[in-house]
């Protein structure tokens, strides 16, 4: 509060009231120098001069002056939060949060407000996702699926821009659902007062509070989802965790037992989806014995509202094309062609050498043959058909059609960025011209796509790709690799690194696995390796019988694409043991292949982010677009359906939303559309883009869920800290509902935009005559009582 200040209109008396007070102390003096009763006779003296002193400051005409609101001139805002996150009730209460709050907002039940209304311009505001006025708080419905108050404070801030508001009184429970990242920007705003409602006691409720999904190529169970759950009020009981698919069958069933009575539960789920790209799934939690659990028994928790949550699962949608080339026929291609069979996402296309290149002008055939004896009899031998004596002879296989690979390895960025891996066997350098070996290592650089070198006979040093491009982005050195010893044999074995790899382990546990390792064969051909590069991660090693370990599956990033290198040159040695361990191989091979194209780029790729933070639970729908040298493309025409799926809320939209994306400026080739939910579930995207020719350039789809209540739900306990650093940071403080009454009455004579200046005489009023003869009276009844004269 602004301190007042004590000014006298009548200066001139100063001296006139001295005299007086000197005189009357004299003429008190002189009265009380005789008789008895000497130590009641100061009492009376001191009682009469201050009685007489009082007297002698009214001469001087006293006046109080300070600074005020000036009554009418400024704003101040009521915000009142109408989130469904109030309809619950405390411990021990017999109301909601809500209805407790209606009754602190009624005028009728308190005089804060018109108190507030004789100062300031009182404006009311309700808030959920949004901000907006209302005449009372009678229209307060605590309907809202969302807690926007970062939204609303902006929205004030918009509203009374350059306008007088001297502060806004927030009556919320401040579990924000748009400030995961912290309390916003408050510059512009005025001292903000919150009122907090709700108690911080213990609820009893379970909260679905976060779910994470991860994947990774592990055959067996490539998604796992985790999910945290907060207990609170049910300690030592069973909650029970279940996973449905979007025809409500059940995937898995998972039970932890609550030890405390705030304790948060973490669900983890393994499965393998049924079906490739994306897949919506519902978690739900209930206490076991209770509503939700399979039991129709009623629920004793605060609220069900946040014990379920759509997952969208995203496998990716194939083909995954996988350009082998190698420099001869050899069994690795058979027994990896075999495993990739199984995968209908993944195809595998090979260009095998068959016959090397031969001098030209060598004459090896018939008298004026040109083309390669090899082919006599089969197809076309024109002389624009056949192959020549000077080019190596080459097969293709399972190629899209007969113009795929026809002119041998890809020369150009069009026809190689069409495969997602590359993967190089037994061939040496010199097969490639310089443009290729350049062209490899931009694909995975540049397009981001996967390379693979296995260990045959003229890969990597061998093959004399140390100081090429290649060579350059293989994650192992090729200039310091060493021969191993002459016929030894190898024990594989995963490094410390490759235990926590996924992709390479073929076994969920380590003791199935270390088994899994031990009944491995022996190999026998190693590829020699150099030292892996710094950023390279050894994933598996080779061990021979002197207990020489050298690395065997060895990987890094390069660029925006991925490398390999499997340096043992008779994988294929694996699959010949037995049944099992040829399905051992073959899993491996896959799980090889997966990793391999993971996260490798196409022409079209839709994303998903959060909106602004003006729309609570609207999404972001980003698409990229490249053209086929994957560079990105700014004249391409981008559509977006949007469908709901498995909605949970009433009355939300079940159809299709078809939305355009426009491009957005802060990246080339990418177009932006928003898209906000009218309800609680998971929504699928498909985008659809044509170039300016109207030619289709690629489709991709994307998946997600939202579900404001449950955000809304995450935590049932005040959040008084948030409510704390808003206060802080403008200037306000946190008031408890019971100061209400004495905040109203002391707000004008707080700093407010307009202020006025007030005067009080201090002198002008009965209390201080009463005083002074209050004094006359308290010194008359001393001397009666004590005899006194």
């Amino acid at each position: 509060m602004l301190p007042g200040s004590l000014t006298f209109s009548a200066p001139e008396w100063l001296w006139p009231a001295l005299v007086a007070l000197a005189l009357a102390a004299v003429l008190l003096a002189w009265s009380y120098r005789f008789g008895t009763g000497d130590r009641w006779r100061w009492g009376c003296v001191a009682l009469k001069a201050v009685g007489i002193a009082a007297l002698a400051f009214c001469l001087l005409e006293p006046l109080w002056s300070g600074q005020r609101a000036r009554p009418g001139a400024n704003l101040f805002a009521l915000v009142a939060d109408n989130s469904e996150g109030l309809q619950i009730k405390d411990a021990g209460e017999t109301r909601t949060r809500a209805e407790k709050l209606r009754s602190l907002l009624d005028p009728a039940t308190g005089g804060w407000q018109p108190a507030l209304e004789e100062s300031f311009d009182v404006r009311r505001f309700a808030f959920d996702a949004r901000l907006q006025g209302v005449t009372d708080f009678g229209e307060l419905d605590f309907n809202g699926r969302a807690t926007a108050i970062g939204a609303a404070l902006r929205g004030l801030k918009d509203r009374f821009a350059g306008r007088p508001l001297a502060g806004v009184l927030l009556f919320t429970d401040g579990n924000a659902t748009d400030l995961r990242g912290g309390p916003p920007d408050l510059t512009g705003l005025p001292p903000i007062y919150p009122v907090v409602v709700g108690r911080a006691d213990t609820v009893r409720d379970l909260a679905v509070a976060q779910v994470n999904v991860s994947q990774t190529a592990f055959e067996d169970a490539p998604v796992t989802v985790q999910a945290d759950v907060t207990a609170m009020g049910f300690n030592g009981e069973s909650v029970v965790a279940r996973l449905h698919d979007d025809t409500g069958r059940t995937i898995e069933e998972l039970t932890l037992r609550a030890r405390r009575e705030d304790e948060t539960l973490a669900f983890r789920f393994r499965f393998r989806p049924d079906r490739p790209g994306l897949s919506f799934y519902e978690l739900s939690v209930a206490v076991r014995g209770e509503a939700g659990s399979g039991t129709n028994a009623p629920s004793r928790e605060a609220t069900l509202l946040n014990n379920r949550r759509v997952v969208a699962v995203d496998r990716g949608r194939g083909p995954y094309r996988l350009l082998y080339v190698a420099g001869r026929p050899n069994w690795e291609y058979k027994f990896l062609n075999r495993a990739l069979q199984e995968d209908d996402q993944v195809q595998l296309v090979g260009l095998i050498r068959i016959a090397l290149r031969e001098p030209k002008f060598d004459f090896r055939g018939r008298a004026g043959e040109t083309g390669n004896p090899l082919f006599r009899g089969f197809g076309d031998q024109s002389r624009e058909e056949v192959e020549r004596y000077d080019q190596p002879v080459l097969t293709r296989l399972n190629t899209r059609d007969e113009l795929e690979l026809r002119g041998g390895f890809p020369s150009t960025p069009e026809e190689l960025y069409g495969y997602h891996a590359v993967i190089v066997d037994d061939l040496e350098a010199a097969f490639f011209t310089a443009d290729q070996l350049s062209l490899l290592q931009r694909y995975v650089s540049e397009r981001g796509g996967g390379f693979l070198m296995l260990g045959g006979m003229e890969s990597f040093k061998e093959g004399n790709y140390h100081r090429t491009p290649v060579g350059d982005m293989l994650p192992i050195y090729l200039d310091r690799a060493s021969a191993p010893p002459a016929s030894p044999q190898w024990r594989l074995s995963l490094s410390r690194e490759g235990w926590i790899q996924t992709w390479a382990r073929l076994r969920d546990n380590e003791a199935e696995e270390k088994s899994r390792l031990d009944r491995m064969p022996l190999f026998q051909v190693l590829n020699p390796p150099g030292e892996a590069k710094p950023a390279a991660t050894v994933v598996a090693t080779v061990t021979d019988d002197g207990g020489r370990v050298l690395p065997a599956l060895v990987t890094q990033r390069f660029g925006r694409g991925r490398t390999a290198a499997l340096l043992i040159g008779d994988f294929w040695r694996w699959g010949m043991q037995n049944p099992e361990a040829r399905r051992d191989m073959e899993k491996a091979w896959r799980q090889l292949a997966r990793w391999l194209v993971a996260d490798v780029p196409e022409r079209v790729e839709l994303t998903v982010a959060e909106g602004t933070d003006a729309t609570p639970g609207a999404a972001r729908l980003q698409v990229r677009v490249r053209d086929e040298k994957f560079q990105p493309t700014d004249d391409a025409t981008v559509t977006i359906e949007v469908r709901p799926v498995l909605t949970r809320s009433e009355g939300a939209a079940t159809n299709s939303v078809r939305l355009r994306a426009e491009p957005a400026g802060a990246e080339a080739g990418l177009y932006e559309a928003e898209y906000v939910p009218r309800g609680a579930g998971g929504f699928h995207a498909t985008t659809s883009v044509t170039n300016a020719a109207g030619a289709l350039v690629g489709r991709a789809e994307a998946g997600w869920s939202s579900d404001p209540v449950n955000e809304e739900f995450r935590s049932l306990k005040p959040n008084l800290a948030l409510l704390e650093e808003l206060a802080r940071r403008s200037g306000g403080r946190v008031l408890d509902p019971g100061q209400l009454e004495r905040f109203a009455r002391e707000l004008p004579r707080r700093q407010a935009p307009v202020m006025e200046a007030w005067t009080q005489p201090a002198w002008h009023t009965p209390w201080l005559f009463l005083f002074a003869l209050a004094c006359f009276v308290a010194e008359w009844g001393l001397r009666r009582r004590n005899g006194l004269p």
